[in-house]
């Protein structure tokens, strides 16, 4: 007996029976939502500083947690930190992620390389000296900064840490720095007048031509 092609059937050509439209290709809103997170991650930079145990007291004993410390940047102007705190490790890293994508900050470069000039900053007990360096000269700096300096984008940096070794504290005193400095054009345009004016008749019309 010979079988007819039914309601729940599929044609050779790839459509369903009656009452249900054709297949449709493609990843859908899932998918798509999951390529634009994998594009995002693949943007930024990510760079643990510390992860460090912390202990609370209870009725029981002593409940552990972790709390975590992570810099992101894109390599390209961009950067932000953030800490969060878990039971466990992988979700202490991923709400400090988050928290570091939420407060990213611009930071004026000189020709993509280098910091625009020196600055000191502090920050509780911790102090920073961050200078401008020369090209080839590198990343001169250890620990939290060294991280900060890499996912901004930053190549070639002198910096040093005087104060205390807190990572928190050396991290925030850097942030302060790098959210005061101002490229030539930016004091130029609030004091009305040229980058020549304010660099010099040569070094202005070198930067201007750079720009």
């Amino acid at each position: 007996m010979a079988r007819t092609p039914g309601a729940g059937t599929r044609s050779p050509g790839g459509a369903r029976g009656p009452g249900r439209g054709p297949d449709r290709g493609g990843r859908g809103r899932d998918g798509d939502r999951q390529a634009r997170g994998e594009r995002e991650e693949s943007e930024f930079v990510e760079k643990l500083v510390s992860i460090n145990r912390v202990a609370k007291v209870v009725k029981g004993g002593r409940r552990f947690g972790f709390a975590a410390l992570v810099v992101v940047g894109d390599g390209k102007g961009r950067v932000g930190y953030g800490s969060g705190k878990a039971r466990e490790v992988p979700e202490a890293i991923r709400k400090a992620t988050e928290q570091a994508r939420r407060g990213l900050v611009r930071v004026p470069l000189r020709e993509g390389r280098t910091l625009h000039h020196d600055i000191v900053s502090t920050y509780g007990a911790g102090k920073v000296v961050v200078r401008a360096a020369p090209q080839g000269a590198g990343i001169i700096a250890g620990g939290p900064m060294r991280a900060i300096f890499e996912a901004l984008g930053v190549k070639d940096v002198v910096a040093k840490s005087v104060g205390t070794s807190n990572p928190h504290n050396m991290i925030k005193a850097t942030f302060e720095a790098l959210t005061h400095l101002a490229s030539p054009r930016a004091v130029a345009a609030r004091r009305g007048k040229k980058v020549s004016d304010i660099l010099g008749r040569r070094d202005g019309a070198e930067k201007e031509a750079r720009e």
